[in-house]
C-alpha cells in the first residue's frame, strides 16, 4: 500500500490500467468493451512529465493511440510548441521477458503496474541525451532519435540513471550495483549479491509501503555513492503459488508478514569504483527501518531518515561519508504514527525545509539549528514541493488550502514568511513539476468534467502555452459521449461524532416519483484511496450512470488530506469508524426520495474489498449485494510497514488483530457476496482469500466468486477488464435489480 494509493486500484485507478482492442461504434452508447478499449476515453493522458535541464523541452511518456497500455517517449518544444516521438518502444529493444525483480517493481509501483514499453527515463545533466530502460535494457536516446544501446544481458538491470554530474550511468544487475563511466567499459561496485543478499534495491516493504523505490544515491559531485545492502535472510518465506492459465509456478517469497523479522537494511558509502567503502552508523536497533536518504547540496553531508519499527519516531540523522559517523539533526515523534514525505530539502546556508504534521497537519517548516519557522499553517495540508528557488527564497508546494476537494499550487517565501500565494485556480485538481531552477512549471489539471491537461507556466503561475488541452470535442475519443456526461454532485453529511464528511453523486436524469439503484464506492483506509476529490474519475463511471445507476461515495474518517486527528481514528481500530461511517451515507442515501433503499450495492477493492466484507458483517440486511475486490482478510497475511503502522505487532497484548480481522465474522454475512482475487497476487496474497473461503464453507455460508488465473492484485487487461465488470454487473443484476449484460 504505497503512500497516496493504498494497496488497492480505486475505481479510476482500475480505468488507467485496464484495456481491451475494439472497433466499438462511438456514435453508439458507452459500452464496458468501449470504456476500455483504445484510444483512452480520457484522451492523452502523459506520465513521468520534466521539464529538461535548459527548459526548452518537456518530456513525457504518452500512450499509443491503438494501445494504451503502451507507453513511448516524447519532446515538447517549449518555444514552438512542437511535439516528437523521442523514442518509439517498438522499434526499441529486444521484446524480451522482463526479469521477475523488475516486474514486482512494475507492480510496486501502481503508476506503472500493467504498462509496457518505455515506464521511466532519466535527464543526463547537460541535456544531450536521457538514459531509457527498454525491455531490461538500457539506451542512451540523443535529442535527434538516435539511440544507443548501453547493456545486454539477458538478467536486466534495475534502477537506472546518469550521474548528477553527468559522468556515469549506474544500474543494479543481479543483485549487485554497477557504474559504467559514459564513453568507457561498466564495472561492478559491490560484491556478494545472493539470493537473500542484494546491493542499490529498495526492499518489498520500502518499496510498497514507503515510497522509495531505490537502494543508491549519487553525491551531488558523482564523488560518492550511499548504497543500501538489503539482508533479506530473516524474513518469512511464503510459498505463492501462482495459478495461470496455462500451468501453475511456485514462488518461495520472502515477504514480511506482520509480527515477523524484516529485512536487515544497512548502508554503505563508496567511490564510484567501490574503494573507501564505510559503513554508516544506523544505531545499536538493528530492527529499524531506511526511510530516506539524500545528500546535502555540497556533498559534505549524507542526511539519513531513520524510523522506528514501531513507526513513532523518526530521526534525521546526519551523516559524515568519510567516516559513516552519525548524530541526529532532529525527532519526531507520535502517540499513533509517523506519516512519511518526500518534503526535506537541504539549502546552501545548511539550514534544511522539513515537512511535519506536529501541529496536526502536515505543513512546512524552516529548520536552522534548534530554530523551526512556520512556513504554511491552518487547518489544511501541504502536500509536496515542487520546487526551490534559493535565490529568491521562494518554496512551491502542492496543498489544499482552499477546499480538501481539490489540489492547488501555491508559493510561499521561506527567507520572509508569509501567506502562501496560490497560482493555480480553484476548480481543478492540480500536479505540477517544475525545472531546478524553479523558474516554469507544467501543470497537470484535471476535474469531474475534463480529463487531465497540461499547460507550462511561468513562475507566478501565468500560463505560457497549452502542452495538451485535451478538449472533449471533435475527434476527441471521449466527444461522442459528452452529451450524456452527468455533473458530480459534492455534499457533506455529519458523522456521529459530528465530523462533516464529504460525499459525492452522479445520478441519471431523474424523474419525478422513481427511484434508482445506488453503486456505492469505498475505499476507506488510511494514507490514500480517497474517492471524493473533485478529479476525473474515468468513463466507467458515466457507463453505470448510463445503465440506471446512482453512484455514490463518501470519503469517512481515517481517509487522507483532512489532518492527522481526522485519520488516527483508525489508530488500532481498523474495521470499526471506517464502517460507521460509510453506513452513516447509507442512511443518507435512504432518506432520499429518489433512492431506492432496497437497491444499494457496495464495492470495494483491496482495503475497499475488506470493508465490503466488514460492512456485511457489521449491518446485515443493508445492502442488496457487495463486491468484495482483492480483500484483506486476516491483516496478519499483510505486510509489517502498513499493517503495524496502524494496529501494531499481533503479539502485542492486547491485540488489535482479532477485532480487525474479517475471517472469524464471515459466518455471520446473510447478503449475497461477490469474492474477486487475483490468484498470482503477490501483495495480498491468495491466502487471504482462500482462508474467507473456507471460514464460509465451514459455516455453510453461501457466496459467489471469481478467481483470475495469472493475474496480479492488479486484475485487468484485454478481455480480462471487460469480463471482470460483466460478472460485476452480472451478479448486481441478480441481486440488486440493476441491468444485465449477458
Amino acid at each position: 500500500m504505497p503512500p497516496y494509493l493504498k494497496f488497492g486500484a480505486a475505481l479510476g485507478a482500475l480505468l488507467a490500467i485496464h484495456s481491451v482492442p475494439s472497433h466499438a461504434d462511438e456514435n453508439g452508447p458507452l459500452t464496458l468493451e468501449r470504456v476500455f478499449a483504445s484510444p483512452d476515453l480520457a484522451g492523452p493522458q502523459p506520465r513521468a512529465l520534466k521539464l529538461s535541464p535548459d527548459g526548452t523541452l518537456v518530456t513525457l511518456l504518452k500512450p499509443r493511440a491503438d494501445e494504451k497500455e503502451r507507453l513511448d517517449l516524447w519532446a515538447i518544444d517549449t518555444r514552438s510548441g512542437a511535439e516528437r516521438m523521442l523514442v518509439d518502444s517498438k522499434k526499441t529493444g529486444s521484446g524480451a521477458a522482463l526479469s521477475e525483480a523488475e516486474k514486482m517493481q512494475r507492480e510496486r509501483d501502481r503508476s506503472v503496474a500493467g504498462s509496457t514499453g518505455i515506464t521511466s527515463y532519466d535527464w543526463s545533466p547537460d541535456g544531450k541525451t536521457i538514459l531509457v530502460p527498454v525491455d531490461g535494457d538500457l539506451y542512451l536516446a540523443a535529442l535527434d532519435g538516435k539511440v544507443t544501446r548501453l547493456t545486454d544481458t539477458p538478467g536486466g538491470e534495475l534502477n537506472g540513471v546518469v550521474s548528477p554530474k553527468g559522468g556515469f550511468v549506474s544500474f543494479v544487475r543481479d543483485g549487485n550495483l554497477f557504474v559504467q563511466p559514459i564513453g568507457s567499459a561498466e564495472r561492478q561496485v559491490t560484491q556478494g549479491a545472493s539470493d537473500t543478499l542484494n546491493w542499490g534495491v529498495a526492499e518489498f516493504v520500502a518499496q510498497e509501503e514507503m515510497d522509495r523505490r531505490t537502494g543508491y544515491w549519487w553525491s551531488p559531485d558523482d564523488r560518492m555513492i550511499a548504497v543500501a545492502r538489503v539482508d533479506e535472510s530473516p524474513v518469512g518465506i511464503v510459498t505463492r503459488t501462482a495459478i495461470g492459465g496455462e500451468g501453475t509456478k511456485v514462488y518461495q517469497q520472502r515477504y514480511p508478514a506482520a509480527g515477523t523479522p524484516n529485512a536487515m537494511v544497512d548502508l554503505f558509502v563508496m567511490k564510484p569504483d567501490g574503494s573507501g567503502q564505510v559503513q554508516v552508523d544506523l544505531g545499536s536497533d538493528k530492527d529499524i527501518y531506511l526511510a530516506r536518504v539524500d545528500w546535502s547540496k555540497d556533498g559534505r553531508t549524507l542526511f539519513v531518515q531513520r524510523e522506528s519499527r514501531d513507526q513513532k519516531r523518526l530521526d534525521l540523522l546526519a551523516v559524515d561519508p568519510m567516516t559513516g559517523n552519525a548524530r541526529i539533526v532532529l525527532t519526531e515523534t507520535a502517540k499513533s504514527w509517523i506519516n512519511l514525505s518526500n518534503n526535506f530539502h537541504p539549502l546552501r546556508d545548511d539550514s534544511f525545509l522539513w515537512w511535519s504534521e506536529r501541529s496536526g497537519h502536515g505543513h512546512l517548516y524552516r529548520v536552522d539549528g534548534k530554530k523551526w519557522t512556520a512556513l504554511t499553517n491552518g487547518d489544511w495540508e501541504v502536500r509536496d514541493i515542487v520546487g526551490v528557488d534559493e535565490d529568491k527564497g521562494l518554496v512551491y508546494f502542492t496543498g489544499n488550502r482552499e477546499t480538501p476537494l481539490e489540489q492547488q499550487l501555491y508559493v510561499t517565501s521561506f527567507a520572509t514568511p508569509g501567506p502562501a500565494r496560490l497560482l493555480t485556480s480553484a476548480g481543478w485538481w492540480n500536479d505540477a513539476v517544475m525545472d531546478d531552477a524553479a523558474s516554469r512549471v507544467v501543470v497537470s489539471r484535471q476535474n469531474t468534467d475534463q480529463p487531465k491537461q497540461v499547460y507550462l507556466a511561468d513562475s507566478d503561475g501565468k500560463q505560457l502555452q497549452w502542452l495538451s488541452q485535451n478538449a472533449l470535442t471533435g475527434d476527441h475519443p471521449y466527444a461522442p459521449y459528452v452529451a450524456s456526461h452527468v455533473k458530480t454532485r459534492f455534499g457533506t453529511v455529519k458523522a456521529k461524532d459530528g465530523t462533516t464528511l464529504y460525499t459525492k453523486m452522479l445520478t441519471p436524469p431523474l424523474e419525478p416519483g422513481k427511484r434508482y439503484p445506488v453503486f456505492m464506492i469505498h475505499y476507506g483506509g488510511p494514507g490514500g484511496g480517497r474517492q471524493v476529490t473533485n478529479s476525473w474519475s474515468g468513463a466507467l463511471n458515466q457507463y453505470l450512470v448510463d445503465r440506471g445507476w446512482i453512484v455514490f461515495a463518501i470519503d469517512n474518517r481515517g481517509t487522507p488530506d483532512r489532518g492527522k486527528a481526522f485519520e488516527d481514528h483508525l489508530y488500532r481500530a481498523m474495521g470499526t469508524v471506517e464502517v460507521e461511517d460509510q453506513l452513516t451515507g447509507v442512511e443518507w442515501l435512504k432518506n432520499q426520495p429518489f433512492v431506492d433503499s432496497d437497491r444499494i450495492a457496495t464495492y470495494g477493492w483491496s482495503y475497499g474489498g475488506y470493508m465490503s466484507l466488514k460492512l456485511l458483517e457489521k449491518a446485515p440486511g443493508t445492502f442488496a449485494a457487495a463486491v468484495a475486490g482483492a480483500p484483506v482478510t486476516k491483516w496478519e497475511l499483510y505486510d509489517t510497514h502498513y499493517t503495524e503502522r496502524y494496529l501494531g505487532q499481533p503479539q502485542d497484548k492486547p491485540s488489535a488483530y482479532p477485532a480487525a480481522g474479517a475471517v472469524e465474522d464471515s459466518v455471520k454475512i446473510s447478503d449475497p457476496m461477490l469474492l474477486i482475487h487475483g490468484m498470482s497476487d503477490d501483495n495480498v496474497v491468495f491466502d487471504n482469500a482462500t482462508a474467507l473461503m473456507a471460514k464460509m464453507q465451514s459455516g455453510a455460508v453461501p457466496f459467489e466468486m471469481m478467481a483470475y488465473p495469472g493475474q496480479t492484485h492488479r486484475v485487468g487487461g484485454p478481455g480480462i477488464s471487460v469480463h471482470l465488470w460483466r460478472t460485476i454487473e452480472n451478479f448486481l443484476a441478480d441481486h440488486a435489480g440493476g441491468p444485465a449484460t449477458r
